[in-house]
């Protein structure tokens, strides 16, 4: 289940306070393609082992947060960077 739209509205991304949407399921396919390979690292360099079922990304597009349980994880060391995906 989707996180819900009234509380997507408030979330935000704990570093840069910028606002959060849900992360596209084509995004989502290629971010655990690269977790399944083993290329994926959390901010804190720790490498995501588990894939997402959902997941919130920055509005400028440069961080994912996973969303497990329908809660997201906005802590800085769970957030994905997209840069080292390009």
């Amino acid at each position: 289940m989707p996180v819900d739209g009234k509380l997507l509205e408030i979330l935000c991304c704990p570093v840069s306070k910028t606002p959060l949407k849900a992360l596209g399921a084509d995004q989502l396919d290629k971010l655990n393609k690269a977790i399944k390979n083993g290329e994926a690292l959390y901010i804190d360099n720790e490498k995501v082992t588990e894939p997402l079922q959902e997941g919130l990304i920055t509005e400028d597009g440069k961080v994912v947060y996973p969303v497990q349980d329908n809660i997201p994880i906005l802590l800085e060391e769970k957030g994905i960077g997209t840069a080292q995906f390009k």
